[in-house]
C-alpha cells in the first residue's frame, strides 16, 4: 500500500528560463525543442506589441492593450513583467503555477531582467542564455530579417552589447553559431535536469526500495 502510494505521487516541474538578444535563434530552438520534447510547457506571454506577420494570438503572444497590461499588473497576475524596446511584456503566473503541479516542465522566453526575477522566486530554475557568435553575425542576422528599420537594428544591437555582458549571472550559455549543434546543446539541458536522482526517486520509487541484504 505503501509503494503505490509513493508511486502515484508526481513530481513538480521544474522551469526553464531562456534569454537571448534579438536575433540570436532563441524563437527558432525553442520551437524545435517544444516540438522534439513530450513533457514541456511553453508559457505564452503577453505584450502590448503589434502582432507581426505571420503572427497569431495566444500562440506566440497573447498581444494586449496597454490599458489591459497594467490592469493585469495592478492584479497581480504576472510571474514577471519588463518594458522593452517601448513594448511591455509579461509571464502569467497561473499559467506557470498550474503546469508545474501537472508535472510539466516550463519553457519561459523572457529577458534578462526577467530570468533574474523567475530565479529569485524560483531558486531551482534553470537559466540558458542564447548567445551569436559576435555581434557583427548578430548585425547581418537584424538585417537580414527585412522587417526593422537601420535605427531599430542600432538599438537592437545596443542592447544586445548590454544583455550579453549579464550572461555571467545565468546557469547555461548555448552559442548559436551552427544551429544543429547549439540545439543539441541546448536541448542537452532538459536532458540532463530530467534526470536528477531526486527526481527519478519520485517517478520511480520501485527502483530504490532495495534491502540492505540485496545490497552489493
Amino acid at each position: 500500500m505503501r509503494q503505490q502510494e509513493m508511486s502515484s505521487e508526481k513530481p513538480k516541474g521544474d522551469i526553464f528560463v531562456v534569454s537571448a538578444p534579438s536575433g540570436a535563434g532563441k524563437s527558432t530552438l525553442c520551437r524545435r525543442l517544444l516540438s522534439d520534447l513530450t513533457g514541456v510547457g511553453f508559457s505564452v506571454s503577453h505584450t502590448t506589441r503589434q502582432p507581426r506577420q505571420g503572427e497569431t494570438d495566444g500562440i506566440q503572444y497573447h498581444f494586449v492593450t496597454r490599458n489591459r497590461f497594467e490592469e493585469m499588473i495592478g492584479s497581480g497576475d504576472f510571474l514577471e513583467w519588463a518594458k522593452v524596446h517601448g513594448n511591455f511584456y509579461g509571464t502569467s503566473r497561473q499559467s506557470v503555477e498550474a503546469m508545474l503541479n501537472d508535472g510539466m516542465d516550463v519553457l519561459l522566453d523572457v529577458d534578462v531582467a526577467g530570468a533574474k526575477v523567475v530565479k529569485e522566486l524560483f531558486p531551482e530554475s534553470q537559466l540558458i542564455f542564447i548567445m551569436p557568435p559576435s555581434l557583427q553575425a548578430l548585425r547581418d542576422r537584424l538585417a537580414g530579417r527585412g522587417t526593422d528599420l537601420p535605427e531599430v537594428i542600432s538599438l537592437r544591437l545596443e542592447n544586445a552589447r548590454v544583455e550579453m555582458a549579464q550572461a555571467v549571472f545565468f546557469d547555461y550559455a548555448v552559442i548559436n553559431d551552427d544551429l544543429e549543434k547549439a540545439y543539441q546543446e541546448f536541448r542537452s539541458v532538459f536532458v540532463a535536469r530530467r534526470q536528477r536522482l531526486a527526481r527519478i526517486r519520485i517517478e520511480r520509487p520501485e527502483l530504490f526500495c532495495v534491502t540492505a541484504d540485496a545490497a552489493f
